[in-house]
């Protein structure tokens, strides 16, 4: 039941994460961070006076929106890895009045938290960032006070055409980059492993934020940049000057021929909502 992506180097992979994070400048400005974030909130049903966790906070969209909706009687604790995401988080905290938030730097999967102490987990677009998803659960598990909840996302399998074929072309020049949909991309899998971490009451729905696209030049570029440097791609750049510029030719072709409509290509993003409790 345990899913679990092979890392070949741990420490390479945390760096070029926060290499990564850190050069986000203008995260909030995304496509959908803050519309998914938003929805995780209105789907976690937070109440007055809880003490949440927010793991892997980021510029702290989801922390900010849950001390809200805790009141002064609540408490939210924000973590991330990223220094320069953090950073953003505080200083959109100090332009408000809250005094239930608290941002600080930590690995999510080094966390140590005392058991029972918190009534809730949120967690948004970071699980697949986990090198150990089963052992996050678990401690999740831990943290969360009896009848606790955890709530976060995870994208489909399948989500962003662009980015499995992406994994497809790089497989084509021997460069395995692991999909980070995969260890809960299914309804099954993600129920059968919270299950599996004993919680319960667990409630997933799937939920669309895909949207068109067209394949210019431009475009395409980006998409490659996103791709190539994301830790879930950066693995093509072991190869020569020479071959990694033939494959990204080759995987611009191929975006090329991807089915399009009159509004251009569809990019499917299928995404689950997940609440389970203790």
């Amino acid at each position: 039941m345990e899913k679990k992506i092979n890392f070949d180097n741990y420490d390479k992979y945390k760096q070029q994460l926060l290499t990564d994070f850190n050069s986000r400048t203008n995260y909030d400005n995304g496509r959908f961070y803050i519309a998914i974030a938003n929805r995780l909130i209105e789907f976690a049903n937070l109440q007055n006076g809880q003490k949440i966790l927010d793991i892997a906070t980021g510029t702290g969209i989801v922390a900010l929106n849950a001390a809200q909706k805790v009141g002064k009687e609540g408490k939210v604790i924000g973590v991330d890895i990223s220094t320069g995401m953090l950073n953003n988080a505080k200083q959109k905290l100090a332009k408000t009045n809250f005094q239930n938030v608290e941002f600080f730097e930590a690995d999510a999967e080094t966390l140590n938290f005392n058991d029972n102490i918190f009534d809730g987990i949120l967690c948004s677009l970071a699980v697949c960032y986990l090198t150990d998803i089963p052992a996050a659960l678990r401690k999740w598990y831990r943290f969360i006070k009896t009848d606790g909840f955890v709530a976060f996302n995870v994208w489909a399998e399948n989500a962003f055409p662009t980015s499995v074929l992406f994994r497809e072309v790089a497989q084509s020049y021997g460069i395995n980059v692991p999909n980070p949909n995969q260890a809960m991309g299914t309804i099954e899998r993600c129920h059968g492993l919270l299950q599996a971490m004993g919680f319960k009451k667990i409630n997933i729905q799937t939920e669309q934020f895909g949207w068109y696209f067209q394949v210019d030049a431009n475009i395409a570029e980006e998409i490659w940049q996103m791709n190539a440097k994301n830790v879930f791609g950066y693995q093509v750049f072991q190869l020569s000057p020479d071959k990694l510029e033939e494959l990204k030719a080759e995987y611009i072709k191929q975006m090329q021929t991807l089915p399009t409509t009159d509004k251009g290509v569809w990019c499917d993003a299928p995404i689950f909502f997940v609440r389970a409790q203790k």
